[in-house]
């Protein structure tokens, strides 16, 4: 140990990380006197000492800097450290004021822990007992060992308790640690879990899952393994448990919320995280909250007071967790902003990527990382991947405004025209290049579903409706003379060519034909389309139940998603696809969307002169007597149907659906909660234009940052600017440095790169008086996938290129934000 603390002091003086983050000081200050401490009580390394000292001394200043990322325990094993140095005689060249300081802040620290009663308070004490030396009961201590002889997982308090009492376990377990990881290890021990189970869910949320699938049922079985033998590594450490609940459950294991129970806001007050008001373990708890089923409402509770405890902690600025305050407060933000439930797998993909930390800093008593894997590595795949996807997912979009213009669906002037948004709930969930064939039948049924709607919501006639039944009751042999009107021959052969179409692929897939139930399914939602045009007619207010009995069918996602299923890839046989449990899934997925779409579609509705269930509820039910009462009541129906639909996809026993079918399911179930969130998304363009740039429009760009200049400024030219993983970094004033001659021969030059120190902007300065010259350099950069912010282009015409142009006097400037 002495000899890799000889051979790993870093240059500027100091032991830690080798690209120590600048916020991190006070752990490098913890981790270089440590050091110190341990190389003098043997008497070696005098120089590294000095070297130790000096860097102390002249970085002390951050010990009481509130800006700085304290680690757990700092503000009483620091100072304890201090002590232990001027008992060794050790001069640190400190002013008094400096060490009274930090001394009474050790003081009130420790008033604040014994003065609560809580059993949070004593664990901290315990967790810390290394800084307070022989004023601790260590025979106390013990009552926190764990059953491989560490306390809490640590090796300094297990080796400052193996000091005081020499006790044998505890000895164990530091021969264990030792000999796995030899001259030094981490600040907690075990972490594979841990560890494990963050990788997967990285993997999972940038959208790479898919890349890993045996190495993630690996982790996920031996987790699962742990899990039954209550091993202490997840059942005592709540983030752990909180994860491997969430993953575990979602990934169709069979396991009991009980062990979540305990973790409500009394109970989770009186643990290390409640004490330390640990942010990263309430967001935890707030993520495994969203997985509940029918019969655990324990779980609404844990929802609703851990996010109340994350909103105030949002407010006040400054959070403590494992990770640096600017990561935990990003993902904080995004989890209660975007609840599982109601979030599209690609807007969520996208957001994970462009917060995600590189660096996978985690921070305890001290500052550590995985060094089993690259961040770096990992975020350029995720990027490669969105941007790949993205690029098919623009194609196949070209391919249905086609199909729009062959089958004449523009011309129906009655109709939404809505490709974009039917393509985006298709690619935003099944996003991987092999389903394109399932994307492609959901993006087209889906535009003819809302067609189809527009037409017996009061687009057509009567005859025409009663019409366009008949034509697909027959299918084969339809004439012209069988049709009535250019609308019901337009909407028919698009449903006839695109359901042959579907039938056709679909022989590839399962192997059999399937086009009699695809036809059987547009027939099912026509008609519940019928039944309701003529209660408007008729001015009949159905029942309760004879409207619910049709409207989940009459809300169109029949023809979206269960011809879908064929290409998903698991062969659905003919008794699967009409079995219970199947329409069982379709009916309580659209009895969600129905009630969501309907009370916020409600005001839209009423002035077109329809109606839906918000009137039938106003009108018999006698516990209903405004718009306001019919939402709350609808939005409890919508969340109940949530609750069993995640029931029925989870539940593997007796189910004959494969889960990759019932994935679907529930994935058109978030599409609802995310379009009727606050309006009626599907009517309402605004809503989604955002999330359609994003999945479909704008490419993915990241860079990493470095703190030190890369390149000589006059050594930069445009084809090894945009062949880099990140820009040259220059902190001086704006020059121009280098001379070009674009394809035209008209000359440009490009400047230097700047940035401020804590928010990173690249600038690039582009001096041309000849917007051509700007165009190609942008075309460059758009093809290239370098860039992704705003798409406004200052004196120009209105272009969908993904950067923004802003004037600076006699020079243009791109700017990454």
């Amino acid at each position: 140990c002495l000899s890799w603390l000889l051979e790993n002091q870093l240059s500027d003086g100091s032991w830690g990380l080798t690209d120590r983050h600048p916020l991190l000081v006070k752990d490098t200050l913890a981790s270089t006197l440590a050091s110190i401490l341990a190389l003098k009580r043997w008497n070696i390394g005098e120089e590294h000492v000095n070297k130790g000292l000096r860097f102390i001394t002249s970085n002390f200043a951050s010990v009481t800097d509130e800006k700085q990322q304290t680690p757990i325990g700092f503000d009483i094993i620091f100072p304890g450290m201090i002590e232990n140095v001027q008992k060794m005689g050790i001069n640190l060249h400190l002013r008094p004021t400096a060490l009274n300081s930090i001394m009474h802040k050790r003081d009130l620290e420790l008033k604040r822990g014994t003065d609560s009663t809580s059993e949070g308070s004593k664990l901290y004490l315990a967790y810390v007992a290394e800084g307070l030396g022989n004023g601790h009961d260590w025979n106390e201590l013990l009552k926190y060992q764990r059953k491989n002889g560490s306390l809490f997982n640590s090796p300094s308090t297990t080796a400052a308790a193996a000091a005081q009492l020499q006790d044998s376990n505890c000895l164990r377990y530091l021969r264990s640690v030792v000999g796995r990881y030899g001259n030094a290890v981490p600040t907690a021990y075990p972490l594979d879990i841990y560890t494990q189970l963050c990788l997967v869910d990285s993997l999972e949320s940038l959208g790479i899952a898919r890349h890993f699938t045996s190495e993630i049922k690996s982790v996920l079985d031996k987790t699962y393994s742990c899990w039954l033998m209550n091993d202490e590594e997840i059942f005592l450490d709540i983030s752990t448990c909180a994860m491997a609940f969430r993953i575990l459950r979602m990934h169709g294991y069979d396991i009991s919320s009980d062990v979540l129970a305990q973790f409500n806001e009394e109970g989770f007050s009186n643990t290390l995280a409640g004490y330390l008001k640990d942010t990263g373990a309430v967001l935890e708890l707030h993520r495994a909250s969203q997985f509940v089923l029918p019969d655990e409402l324990f779980l609404d509770e844990q929802k609703s007071w851990s996010s109340e405890f994350l909103k105030d902690e949002l407010s006040k600025g400054s959070m403590h967790a494992n990770k640096l305050s600017e990561c935990i407060s990003k993902e904080v933000n995004v989890a209660l902003k975007h609840p599982y439930y109601a979030n599209m797998h690609r807007p969520e993909n996208r957001r994970s990527i462009e917060n995600y930390d590189t660096n996978n800093l985690r921070i305890l008593k001290t500052s550590y990382r995985p060094i089993n894997f690259d961040g770096k590595d990992i975020i350029t795949l995720a990027v490669e991947d969105f941007n790949l996807c993205q690029m098919i997912h623009r194609k196949e979009l070209k391919e249905v405004e086609r199909w729009v213009k062959e089958n004449r669906l523009d011309k129906l002037a009655f109709a939404r025209q809505k490709e974009v948004f039917c393509y985006l709930s298709a690619a935003a969930t099944m996003f991987a290049p092999e389903l394109s064939a399932a994307r492609l039948s959901w993006a087209k049924n889906a535009f003819l579903t809302a067609q189809v709607d527009d037409l017996y919501d009061g687009g057509g006639s009567r005859e025409e409706r009663i019409n366009l039944i008949e034509l697909l009751e027959k299918w084969d042999g339809v004439s012209a003379t069988d049709i009535c009107s250019e609308t019901v021959e337009i909407l028919f052969y698009a449903l006839q060519n695109t359901i042959n179409e579907v039938g056709a692929k679909a022989i590839k897939w399962q192997h059999r034909d399937v086009t009699k139930h695809v036809v059987e399914i547009w027939l099912d939602l026509i008609k519940s389309n019928m039944k309701e045009a003529e209660w408007v007619i008729n001015k009949i207010v159905p029942t309760i139940n004879e409207y619910n009995a049709n409207s989940y069918t009459s809300f169109a996602c029949g023809p979206i998603v269960l011809p879908a299923l064929y290409f998903i890839g698991p062969h659905l046989s003919d008794e699967v696809a009409r079995s219970h449990e199947y329409h069982n899934l379709f009916k309580v997925m659209s009895i969600c969307g129905r009630n969501y779409n309907d009370y916020q579609g409600f005001k839209r509705e009423a002035e077109e002169g329809s109606f839906n269930g918000v009137h039938v509820l106003l009108h018999h039910d006698t516990d209903v007597s405004t718009v306001e009462e019919a939402g709350i009541k609808m939005r409890a129906i919508a969340e109940s149907s949530t609750r069993e639909l995640m029931k029925l996809v989870l539940q593997t026993k007796g189910s004959a659906v494969p889960r990759a079918c019932k994935d679907i399911f529930w994935n058109m179930c978030r599409i609802f909660h995310l379009f009727y969130a606050n309006t009626d998304g599907f009517s309402s363009a605004e809503e989604m234009i955002k999330d359609a740039k994003a999945v479909l429009f704008i490419p993915i760009f990241i860079y990493f940052h470095f703190a030190k200049t890369l390149y000589r400024p006059e050594a930069i030219n445009l084809s090894e600017l945009l062949s880099k993983s990140t820009f040259p970094v220059k902190t001086s004033e704006p020059s121009f440095c280098q001379k070009y001659v674009s394809p035209d021969n008209v000359p440009y030059t490009i400047g230097k790169l700047r940035e401020s120190s804590f928010q990173p902007k690249r600038q690039i300065a582009i001096r041309s008086t000849n917007y051509k010259v700007m165009s190609v350099f942008l075309q460059r950069v758009k093809t290239e996938q370098q860039f992704s912010t705003s798409t406004k282009i200052v004196k120009s015409k209105p272009t969908r290129m993904p950067i923004s142009i802003n004037h600076n006097s006699n020079y243009q400037c791109a700017t990454i934000v």
